[in-house]
């Protein structure tokens, strides 16, 4: 009796254990994310990508389970960020947040050792914010954009401008803002946005085409001044900022999008679970607020279509880079 009781005791003991250590390898396999997921974003903190990265960072981590680790890698543009992220292994636990200047930068760099539309796959576009063009107001005393491309035209190449790096998206609205305004300001490229706005802000530079995303808490603080909103309307977060259609230029249309990319080789139920998770993350109320804040609307463009958008930009701004005869400085 007793040696039958512990005989079928350790059958069902090895059978229980058998689907624990199944259970175990399924959890492994299939149980994204079970560890912490690193993020790589390709600037220095305190520039646009940040302001929107750290708050989604945030976000995911309650609606995953795990850290979302953001992993500044500045440099060249974002290409060493954007470098770094292609090779790394495609398991989901590593993922890169671009922006615009990936679609620029293969106009601009003709030695990149990545691919972005064969080495990533394309997740989702996080946000869209508008450039707005900004001055120091120590430095320039114009109140309006009329005034200031005057003064421009009055003095050509003693005024300057900063940017995230040769080849960015604030280097190319730079280059077509000179293009339809026929002035020439002379090109001051940084290390990412954080450091060219930290030394817009302390007058070493006197303006920036830059994304609202970074601008926007310096605007409302009076250290920087708003001239225009580029596009063909105002943004809702600075209703008297005039957009550049009411300024003469219908034509000057220039975005700061942020997109969520990951390794070639990411399995697809992965993928699409993280598009899941960061579409919650975006449906918060915290980040809608945030959003706005910045000047962005919640984006619903993922996997294919978001692919087909990137194709797209990547062909508009070699065009600009093209007809503005833009280079590496």
């Amino acid at each position: 009796m007793t040696q039958s009781f512990q005989r079928r005791d350790v059958l069902r003991l090895a059978a229980a254990g058998a689907a624990a250590l199944c259970g175990g390898v399924r959890a492994q396999g299939g149980g994204w994310p079970n560890r912490p997921v690193n993020m790589v974003v390709p600037f220095p903190a305190g520039g646009g990508t940040d302001a929107f990265a750290r708050p989604l960072s945030a976000q995911f981590a309650k609606i995953a389970g795990q850290t979302l680790v953001i992993d500044n890698r500045g440099g060249a543009g974002g290409t060493v960020g954007a470098s770094i992220a292609s090779k790394a292994q495609g398991d989901g636990y590593t993922l890169f947040m671009g922006a615009v200047h990936h679609a620029i930068a293969p106009s601009i760099y003709p030695k990149l050792d990545y691919d972005l539309e064969k080495d990533f796959v394309p997740l989702m576009l996080l946000a869209n914010v508008p450039q707005v063009v900004v001055v120091n107001p120590r430095r320039v005393t114009a109140n309006t954009l009329q005034e200031f491309v005057a003064a421009a035209k009055r003095n050509p190449g003693k005024l300057n401008y900063g940017s995230a790096g040769a080849g960015t998206s604030h280097h190319l609205a730079g280059e077509l803002f000179k293009l339809q305004t026929g002035t020439f300001i002379t090109h001051i490229p940084y290390r990412g946005a954080g450091p060219a706005l930290s030394d817009l802000i302390a007058g070493n530079v006197d303006l920036m085409f830059d994304g609202l995303g970074s601008s926007a808490q310096h605007i409302k603080g009076g250290r920087i001044k708003a001239l225009m909103v580029a596009g063909s309307k105002r943004n809702p977060a600075f209703p008297d900022v005039p957009c550049a259609a009411e300024v003469g230029l219908p034509d000057y249309t220039v975005t700061t999008w942020y997109g969520l990319w990951a390794p070639k080789g990411t399995p697809a139920d992965v993928q699409a679970r993280i598009v899941d998770d960061m579409k919650k993350a975006l449906a918060t109320d915290e980040l809608k607020a945030i959003w706005g804040q910045n000047g962005s609307e919640i984006p619903n463009l993922t996997m294919a279509s978001y692919g087909g958008f990137v194709n797209s930009e990547i062909k508009r701004w070699a065009a600009v880079v093209k007809a503005s005869g833009a280079k590496l400085e």
